[in-house]
């Protein structure tokens, strides 16, 4: 049970969270030990996440969240290195994605990219469609983006996870491309490709302000990032790295 200011909306924000993770993808060759341990690593990201999102994340201790998730201090800096990645730890999945998709030689960079944020979208929008009240979820996901822009140490740690893309995105463009990572071309390419996830996030923040439909915010968001998407990819064909190989 989670001690909080209000531990009934501490509660309910876990039941969303239970849902949106039920509905994820699930890797048909995960062992039994890699699934306890992504169950652990979860339910101590959730617990942390409800009891932010009710008391605030600078009024909640590490201690405190090992107590409600019912394990040690060590078990949860065993799998988070820092207290901002206790909430922002999906940053991980998009960094393996970002490089399985930049490293496929038959894609250009920016699909690859595009590819990436249509699938995070999607998710959520259909998770979303799926709710008895979607308008519920949808508060639950602005509040959670509140919680970011209102916490100093977040959009700090949120802008370094945002560096360490880019230099993995530069690294793998400059390979495709048989350049030095430091170079121009690689690094002012996995700038703007990385501006996309910029892009998404206001987008999302926007549409999700707007109170519309599940599939209204998918199209929305959908097609601010298409656009810039674009614009992207213009500038930055001339590169060798965003021309595909066939």
């Amino acid at each position: 049970m989670i001690v909080s200011s209000n531990d009934l909306d501490a509660e309910a924000i876990l039941e969303v969270l239970d849902g949106m993770h039920a509905d994820e993808a699930r890797d048909p060759n995960e062992g039994l030990r890699e699934r306890k341990k992504r169950q652990v690593r979860q339910k101590i990201s959730d617990v942390a996440t409800a009891m932010f999102l009710v008391d605030g994340f600078d009024n909640v201790t590490v201690a405190e969240i090992a107590a409600a998730a019912d394990v040690s201090q060590q078990t949860v800096f065993n799998y988070f290195r820092t207290k901002e990645s206790l909430v922002l730890d999906r940053w991980d999945t998009t960094m393996a994605s970002l490089r399985n998709g930049l490293a496929d030689p038959g894609v250009a960079p920016v699909e690859a990219a595009v590819r990436i944020l249509d699938t995070e979208l999607n998710s959520m929008t259909s998770w979303l469609a799926g709710q008895d009240d979607p308008g519920q979820a949808i508060a639950s996901i602005r509040r959670f983006g509140a919680l970011i822009q209102a916490t100093p140490a977040l959009r700090a740690h949120q802008r370094d996870v945002l560096d360490q893309l880019i230099e993995a995105a530069a690294a793998i463009l400059a390979a495709r491309a048989g350049v030095s990572p430091e170079d121009p071309e690689p690094q002012i390419a996995a700038t703007a490709l990385l501006g996309l996830w910029r892009v998404h996030f206001r987008s999302l923040r926007k549409y999700l302000d707007d109170a519309q439909t599940p599939a209204q915010i998918y199209a929305a968001v959908t097609a601010d990032v298409h656009r810039a998407a674009r614009l992207a990819g213009e500038g930055l064909n001339s590169f060798k790295a965003f021309q595909p190989e066939h």
